[in-house]
């Protein structure tokens, strides 16, 4: 089996699925409870936050857990809008955000909130000319992603962070799922951002735990009600073992100091080759600001889920534009917002990698893709 699905979800760490089992076995108390079991819960939870927040540089009274990315994108832009609402009601959000971020920001404008797309120009970043444009006295929040999960495009963070400079009534929020491991923390936990999304899953940790920087001082309407976990603002008992397991996880992802050149390595390679074929798009480029691990391409005239299929045969897993949208059968809305038509946008398929691939899978997919290719003569002609 060869996988190259990384970006939908990664397998989790043999050393973070360890440190799960021996929470969940050893310290199993809710954090919350008065008894020494509860204190060795609450001691581990907060190990956990301190950990996290060193890693990316902040301090742990930001972090706040939850279940993952898209409710924590779903969190920040619906929990800013409702405490700023007072202060206006326009909101801006890229038009090649993840849908946790598009969805959401299509419900707040259902609920009277103006929301604005900031659009993207014809390799799939953010115009921050045009974003600039959009910016009114009334805007309360603008969110950009750091990388684009379906074409692997790093956005221009730092020019909007400047262009927000002089707005500290704007809150700026960052979904950097995609970002850990294969983006320096540095670029895109800036001074000036506000907000951040993580998803551990997306860095081997296990499914249904993330977390959210909030940067102190700034407000949020919680969440969810109840017992006052989390500062008050995410009131549920916190998943513990997971927690543990995530922090631990983050910790190996950044310490992978070979990781971004392995990814590169094993993309241009992909590249390259994908490209001398005459019948195959690639959208995805492979500059500096590009994600090292995304590679996006299409065969003329081959819908996705067709290509998928047909590695799917060879035991090769990879994917049609984002987990999420997959399923639907929408084509890449990234690339629709690129200006792609959509006959060519339906062709995209997505590889994304991860540095447990070796250059051996990238040898072996190649000869797999040379038969399928060579089967859809007729469908190119």
């Amino acid at each position: 089996m060869i996988y190259f699905d990384h970006s939908a979800t990664t397998h989790p760490y043999p050393q973070a699925l360890h440190t799960y089992q021996e929470v969940a076995t050893k310290i199993f108390g809710n954090p919350s409870s008065l008894h020494s079991l509860g204190t060795q819960a609450g001691r581990i939870l907060e190990a956990s936050r301190r950990q996290i927040a060193e890693l990316l540089s902040v301090e742990s009274s930001e972090i706040f857990f939850t279940s993952g990315g898209t409710e924590g994108d779903n969190w920040v832009l619906k929990g800013v809008a409702f405490e700023k609402k007072a202060f206006g009601k326009h909101i801006i959000v890229s038009d090649v955000e993840h849908p946790a971020v598009k969805e959401s920001a299509k419900w707040l404008s259902q609920q009277g909130f103006d929301v604005d797309y900031a659009p993207v120009d014809k390799r799939g970043f953010v115009q921050v000319d045009k974003l600039a444009q959009l910016i009114r006295p009334e805007t309360i929040l603008v969110s950009v992603m750091v990388v684009n999960n379906e074409m692997g495009a790093i956005q221009p963070l730092q020019a909007i962070a400047d262009l927000l400079a002089d707005k500290p009534t704007i809150s700026f929020h960052v979904d950097a799922v995609q970002a850990v491991g294969k983006v320096p923390v540095s670029d895109f936990m800036l001074d000036r951002v506000d907000f951040a999304t993580f998803s551990g899953h997306k860095f081997h940790a296990v499914r249904g735990v993330g977390f959210i920087y909030k940067k102190s001082g700034k407000k949020i309407t919680p969440l969810l009600t109840g017992g006052g976990q989390e500062q008050d603002l995410r009131s549920t008992t916190e998943n513990v073992p997971a927690i543990a397991a995530m922090a631990k996880a983050l910790r190996l992802t950044l310490e992978d100091q070979e990781a971004v050149e392995k990814l590169k390595s094993m993309r241009d390679v992909l590249a390259e080759s994908l490209a001398s074929y005459d019948g195959v798009t690639l959208f995805s480029e492979t500059g500096e600001d590009f994600a090292p691990h995304i590679l996006t391409f299409g065969i003329k005239g081959v819908r996705g889920e067709v290509l998928v299929h047909a590695f799917e045969e060879h035991e090769i897993y990879i994917s049609t534009t984002s987990a999420c949208s997959s399923k639907a059968g929408k084509p890449a809305g990234t690339l629709i917002a690129m200006g792609v038509p959509t006959s060519q946008a339906q062709t995209a398929v997505r590889i994304s990698l991860d540095t447990s691939n070796s250059m051996a899978e990238i040898e072996q997919f190649l000869t797999i893709f040379k038969q399928i290719y060579q089967k859809t003569e007729k469908i190119r002609h």
